[in-house]
């Protein structure tokens, strides 16, 4: 078990090492982002901006103009909701080299309720032109994507949740734009999720072959760019898909899918996710279990449509 936003402190410490030019742009939440980590080792290299995030994005656009690779600290929410002007103005539209840490993404964000939890910001940022959004699995894919990010000539947005989650993928993987990992080969159904979600399908997959069901397993951690070919080949032989999202069911990655099925590959598709509501204060298990993406519940979703 690691939380991304280790692997994110930890990834910008080896990568300060070597990008000479990489600066980190905090927002007052270094401690809790892990973007401190960075701050220790490179004090003259770390910018405190304080709460003034829409500061912070000008800033940012201004020093990737000037040859800086800014590497952006705070929480998802600040930057696609308090932010979303000069995100969209000043760093999206002009293709700035900015990268942002978007910590504290989903519903578990600490008891801080519907003010802090963002679940509409994949909506918000797929939807901008020249803006890349990735959705790490877990730590290792953190730091592969975090790699990828800081080569990449142009705006990043990387969601990152905030507690452990169990480790996936091996030490060795490399991260391509636009691919569609499978995590488990199935035969009966499907199962799509992004970020840590695809951790607990894994899971609720398991469950499923306790009652007869043969459920694969897809992450799509690369939502902008997508290989959207790829994704309708892998989900081609399967005659029910289902998505599971720390997200809002609209605008995210299932709709995406359904996008994608709709073009390519129709067939039904339910989309397990934040409903058309605001969030709550709560347990983070109690949080998961209320919008059904605990897997006992993804499970259970899935035995209810299929009629078991």
């Amino acid at each position: 078990m690691k939380a991304l936003r280790e692997a994110f402190g930890e990834t910008l410490v080896e990568l300060g090492a070597e990008y000479p030019n990489l600066l980190v742009l905090d927002g007052d939440l270094a401690n809790s982002t892990k973007a401190d980590r960075f701050e220790a080792a490179y004090p003259e290299r770390f910018l405190e901006m304080g709460i003034a995030e829409q500061n912070m994005l000008g800033v940012a656009a201004g020093l990737a103009f000037l040859g800086f690779i800014p590497w952006l600290s705070s929480f998802t929410v600040f930057f696609t909701h308090r932010a979303a002007d000069p995100l969209r103005m000043l760093v999206a539209q002009t293709k700035a080299n900015v990268k942002i840490g978007a910590a504290y993404s989903g519903l578990l964000t600490g008891y801080t309720g519907k003010t802090h939890q963002d679940v509409e910001d994949l909506a918000i940022v797929r939807a901008m032109p020249d803006m890349a959004v990735l959705a790490p699995l877990d730590a290792v894919e953190t730091r592969a994507m975090m790699r990828w990010a800081t080569a990449h000539p142009g705006p990043v947005y990387l969601r990152l949740a905030r507690d452990p989650s169990p480790v996936v993928l091996p030490e060795d993987y490399r991260f391509q734009p636009g691919r569609v990992l499978e995590l488990k080969r199935g035969r009966d159904l499907a199962l799509v999720g992004t970020g840590v979600q695809s951790t607990r399908l894994l899971e609720a997959a398991r469950l499923l072959e306790a009652e007869g069901l043969a459920a694969g397993v897809y992450h799509v951690g690369s939502i902008k760019p997508l290989d959207e070919d790829e994704l309708a080949t892998r989900l081609g032989p399967y005659p029910r898909v289902f998505t599971a999202e720390e997200h809002s069911i609209h605008g995210g990655l299932g709709g995406l899918v359904a996008e994608v099925l709709a073009e390519r590959d129709p067939k039904p598709l339910v989309r397990i996710g934040i409903p058309d509501t605001w969030g709550e204060s709560a347990p983070n298990d109690w949080l998961l279990d209320r919008y059904g993406l605990a897997p006992r519940r993804v499970a259970e979703r899935v035995l209810k449509e299929v009629g078991r």
